[in-house]
């Protein structure tokens, strides 16, 4: 974890109206995320979930690339939720709400049950997490564990479901400043 929590120390913190937002390169990719930070979070992940899984389940953007890495070191399927709709046969909508945005979502090759892990780079609102849990379970997936480098100390929507998310850090951003707790 050396790398992560070395890397936060250079990470812009920008406004976002009213919103302190990390720019990092796990969440962001900017600045670069070099090999070294994304194997090393790959390797905590893989050391701190269940893997007894059919799918690895990512929201696009920013979860993709470590789920990708997480699939290629496991051999585990990913299945990536994405934010344009296809009208592919199965295809389930959801509607996520975050702090500085909203969007509509969209899964497909998830089924009723399939175990599934959920991959992502941060925890803040829990918006995302919280609307992609929801409609996994209406499928019928079952939710192993969830999985997020960072979670952002404090409420989320996320506490208003069933599901819990093991972070590898819990920061706060205040002030321009991050802290790890």
């Amino acid at each position: 974890m050396e790398r992560l929590l070395a890397s936060l120390d250079d990470a812009p913190i920008i406004d976002k109206d009213g919103y302190e937002y990390l720019v990092h390169p796990i969440s962001n990719g900017v600045p670069r995320l070099d090999p070294d930070l994304l194997r090393e979070v790959v390797v905590e992940v893989m050391r701190t979930i269940d893997l007894n899984v059919d799918k690895i389940v990512a929201p696009e953007a920013m979860g993709i690339h470590l789920a990708t890495a997480l699939s290629l070191q496991t051999d585990i399927p990913l299945v990536v939720i994405r934010k344009r709709a296809y009208g592919l046969e199965g295809e389930v909508s959801l509607h996520q709400e975050t702090g500085y945005s909203e969007s509509e979502m969209y899964i497909n090759d998830v089924e009723d049950g399939d175990r599934v892990v959920i991959v992502d780079d941060m925890l803040s609102t829990g918006g995302t997490l919280a609307a992609i849990c929801n409609a996994l379970d209406d499928i019928g997936a079952e939710i192993v564990d969830i999985a997020v480098v960072m979670r952002k100390v404090g409420p989320s929507a996320l506490d208003d479901t069933e599901f819990e998310a093991t972070s590898l850090i819990d920061i706060t951003v205040e002030d321009g400043e991050v802290t790890v707790h």
